[in-house]
């Protein structure tokens, strides 16, 4: 290792936290493998040999969005003809299916509704929680909290509080995308900012409510706004402690506005994989999003920092629209054999990550 990073896998080693120079170093590493050896480090005294995997949903109600984020093709204005609205009897379906599958989680997110209100939103977590009572119901990032507050004329808490009655048990973490002004003002400016993502999730974290966190990298964002992004995320994560997985999303350019973009490479979503893991020292989890990935990468992850490959999905449609060529779904059998070839112990978990233990 060259000295920068000799001096940083010394801190990891002795379990002392690394500063913004220091994640500034690793971006400008091009040491992929010393990179790993540090995140690999810093994930197996977290997790050991572990790999968490779960038996997981997506379940996008509607893609009708005002908001045309450029990096975004699944949004769509209400006319567009790839613009769809799942009815709730086609939901009820959709949740009994997968609790009969074995799902222990149904991951809720769509686009901003220009016509739905929050009695529609508490609605759809009562149905769920109707035909799949015990599917833990993770939903509605950031962004969609916020617009369900504007809509109702009512506070972030007071929605929050709403949503739990009805049967929210956390948040996922989309929405962050890059967490400076820069980034937002050329690729999402019409979408929340940083500090008020960040609100947010401190209210939900307030209110007992655990969250996800994520960062959307291969665009037009450089390692600065990266750097800056993390921060905030550790910063945050210091005061509230209810961040429980860090996500790592590798742009998916194809069918977007910013499709002139070439994509990440395997190596750049094993490097951002890597970093998060040891700049995020009070991130429980780091997981990979094989879905954005793929398979391969997915699994090489897997000794490069992430201790989490996500789950089965069963029907993912936001990366799909965008271009992705990976698959809608993986079996659960398919995700242990992953998890075995890179050397690693497969853990079911549920969505707060309690193990999962099945009947033979």
């Amino acid at each position: 290792m060259d000295a920068a990073l000799q001096s940083i896998h010394e801190k990891v080693q002795n379990e002392q936290r690394i500063d913004a120079d220091d994640c500034r170093a690793l971006f400008a590493s091009n040491d992929l493998l010393a990179l790993g050896r540090i995140a690999n480090l810093a994930r197996e005294r977290k997790n050991g040999n572990r790999a968490f995997y779960n038996i997981n949903r997506h379940i996008n109600y509607s893609n009708v969005c005002y908001v045309d984020c450029k990096f975004c093709e699944f949004g769509q204005p209400k006319s567009s003809p790839k613009a769809y609205e799942l009815s709730m009897s086609e939901m009820e379906r959709m949740g009994r299916e997968a609790a009969a599958q074995g799902a222990t989680e149904f991951h809720i997110v769509g686009g901003l509704h220009p016509d739905l209100k929050l009695d529609y939103y508490e609605n759809l977590l009562r149905t769920f929680k109707s035909v799949a009572p015990g599917v833990h119901l993770k939903a509605f990032t950031a962004v969609e909290i916020d617009y369900f507050a504007k809509i109702s004329r009512l506070s972030v808490e007071e929605v929050l509080k709403r949503l739990i009655a009805a049967g929210l048990g956390s948040m996922p973490g989309g929405g962050a995308e890059v967490m400076t002004e820069r980034v937002r003002k050329l690729v999402f400016p019409n979408k929340i900012g940083a500090e008020r993502w960040l609100e947010i999730h401190r209210i939900a974290h307030g209110l007992g409510l655990r969250s996800n966190a994520t960062l959307l990298y291969g665009h037009v964002e450089n390692d600065e706004d990266k750097v800056v992004h993390l921060q905030k995320l550790r910063d945050l994560q210091d005061e509230t402690g209810g961040f429980q997985t860090f996500i790592p999303l590798s742009f998916v350019p194809y069918d977007t506005q910013l499709a002139h973009l070439p994509p990440p490479t395997g190596l750049s979503d094993l490097k951002h994989i890597a970093i998060s893991r040891i700049f995020l020292d009070n991130f429980a989890h780091v997981k990979v999003y094989w879905i954005m990935t793929g398979i391969k990468v997915a699994q090489l992850a897997l000794n490069f920092g992430a201790d989490d490959i996500d789950g089965t999905v069963m029907q993912e449609r936001i990366v799909h629209m965008a271009g992705a060529e990976t698959p809608e779904g993986l079996h659960v059998d398919e995700l242990v054999k992953l998890i075995r070839e890179a050397g690693r112990e497969p853990v079911e978990r549920d969505t707060l990550y309690n193990i999962v233990s099945r009947a033979a």
